[in-house]
């Protein structure tokens, strides 16, 4: 009697060890799905030994039956899964989901990215403007003309007056010499203004005061003053060293069916006629350009990034001696009216665009790697720069954005913004003409700005 007591008991014991095992891989289990069962490998590691397998084959032999014909033992987490799936089907559903990722930029594909890009344009901070943010508009107006209203007395921004000395000599040179291309562009020479605001290129390198003063940074992307470096973007040079004689400069449009208020929907009321006065104006500097007034819009607006890329490596690849490459378009706001007053005449606000191929999510683009990003940088603060000491109120503040639209293909990149869809066609070209006096400025060999 006593024997039998003492067998029962083994009985009762292993059985309810057996129980344990099975609790403990069906917890085990269902941690797993969820991706949280790191401290159930030890636990499971324990029962792994000849202690289970025993008790396995002695109570529930038709569960290690199949064993044998494995190359190694089945672990204990597979058995019960088995046999968790056939019960409870929607465990391999839970299992399942865990093979997605939330992460977006890295799994799309580069045309899917591409694609994103020609959408993308349209959103600030990540609203859709159909076309930029009235409020962003009012605040850049109010900042510019806070900043300007002691500049424009004389003032420089640490208090020194302005032209003296030797200075003066050499900067009433350069003044000459922007009057002499702009004569021969045909131009008036109101065109080629005196430099009227001085810029501390000290308190640039303030990377806060630079943000603040020139920048628009949108949500959707991040920067900070290893990347944004006034002082080392500055020194880049960005004088042309092609002779006229070659194209130096390309103008094209990725998105060429963008029109103004007083648009008919024909391509000589469009962007693309902007584009052509630009090309006449650099002309008569003595540029040599090339306007490329291909469509690549109008099949698939989304993916005109796409559609553009291939032409301009081939535009690229006919004439290697380009320097600059300018994709001109024009903004869209939710209202108002983006005009300033220059030479007496009504014109167009413009924005110098840059993709940084980086995101707040994600961080840095690698499929959408741009080598000349600090290039693309330089040019459009050193156009900027110049903008704002000889044409005063003329641009909007620099966009930064996180994806490339096609800035990687030279160094001197560069995506303009003219106006938007409530400026009228006229606006828009009366933009052009201090533009091309600014181009002039920053990269023809035999001018300088103020570099103080």
């Amino acid at each position: 009697m006593h024997r039998r007591n003492q067998n029962k008991g083994n009985y009762i014991r292993n059985a309810c060890l057996a129980l344990l095992v099975l609790l403990v891989a069906v917890c085990w289990q269902n941690l797993k799905a969820a991706g949280e069962a790191p401290a159930f490998q030890e636990i499971l590691g324990l029962f792994q030994g000849d202690l289970y397998r025993k008790v396995l084959n002695t109570h529930m032999p038709g569960v290690t039956g199949d064993t044998e014909n494995r190359k190694g033992p089945k672990q204990l987490g597979e058995i019960f899964g088995e046999m968790l799936l056939g019960v409870l089907p929607i465990q391999s559903y839970a299992m399942d989901l865990k093979e997605y990722d939330t992460q977006v930029e890295s799994e799309l594909t580069y045309e899917m990215l591409l694609a994103r890009e020609g959408e993308d344009e349209k959103y600030r901070d990540g609203e859709l403007i159909e076309d930029g943010n009235p409020a962003e508009d009012s605040k850049e107006d109010e900042e510019q003309k806070a900043r300007k209203e002691p500049e424009e007395k004389g003032e420089t921004e640490n208090g020194n007056q302005g032209k003296e000395g030797d200075g003066k000599e050499e900067e009433e040179a350069e003044e000459k010499d922007g009057e002499d291309a702009a004569e021969a562009s045909g131009l008036p020479q109101s065109s080629a203004p005196e430099q009227s605001v001085y810029i501390s290129r000290e308190k640039l390198n303030d990377f806060d005061y630079l943000i603040q003063h020139f920048y628009v940074v949108d949500k959707t992307t991040t920067i900070d003053g290893s990347l944004l470096n006034a002082q080392e973007l500055l020194a880049k040079n960005m004088k042309l060293t092609t002779p006229s004689d070659q194209p130096q400069i390309l103008i094209h449009h990725t998105h060429s069916q963008e029109g103004y208020a007083d648009s008919n929907g024909d391509v000589s009321t469009s962007i693309v006629a902007v584009g052509e006065y630009l090309t006449e104006l650099l002309r008569g500097y003595g540029f040599n350009v090339i306007h490329d007034t291909g469509a690549y819009d109008i099949i698939d607006h989304q993916n005109a990034y796409s559609y553009a890329g291939p032409a301009v490596e081939q535009i690229l690849a006919e004439n290697p001696s380009i320097e600059v490459v300018i994709d001109m378009h024009r903004d869209g706001i939710k209202e108002g009216h983006l005009v300033t007053e220059v030479n007496g005449k009504q014109t167009a606000k413009i924005m110098f665009f840059n993709g940084l191929s980086r995101t707040a999510a994600n961080g840095n683009l690698e499929y959408l790697y741009n080598p000349y990003l600090q290039d693309n940088l330089a040019f459009s603060l050193q156009m900027k720069l110049a903008a704002e000491e000889y044409y005063p109120g003329f641009t909007r503040a620099n966009y930064l954005k996180g994806y490339r639209y096609n800035l990687h293909y030279v160094p001197k990149s560069m995506l303009v913004e003219v106006g938007a869809q409530t400026n009228t066609l006229e606006e828009a070209k009366n933009a052009m003409e201090p533009l091309a006096d600014l181009l002039h400025k920053v990269l023809a060999p035999e001018t300088s700005i103020h570099k103080s």
